[in-house]
């Protein structure tokens, strides 16, 4: 086996690996954003069950699904703060 083919076959996985990384890097943003967004989804569920009896409810849509599954609790103060102050 000559050096040439050596160093060929070296440089073909290095484009490899660096052509899958440049392709799995979006993929894997997207997939995180989607639990993520499950995640604000689980929460506002559990909060609009709890406080369903009182009135109190949160619209389930994909801005308030991002802020609090990205944010988690401090996200769902902040939900609940902005209803409390401009729906009521």
């Amino acid at each position: 086996m000559e050096w040439k083919h050596v160093i060929i076959g070296l440089a073909g996985l290095l484009g490899l690996y660096l052509v899958g990384t440049a392709l799995f890097r979006p993929l894997k943003f997207l997939i995180g954003l989607t639990a993520w967004a499950i995640l604000g989804v689980v929460l506002l569920l559990a909060i609009n069950s709890a406080f369903g009896y009182f009135g109190f409810h949160i619209a389930i849509n994909p801005l308030t699904m991002l802020t609090a599954g990205i944010l988690q609790l401090p996200g769902i103060v902040l939900l609940v703060l902005l209803n409390v102050l401009f729906i009521s």
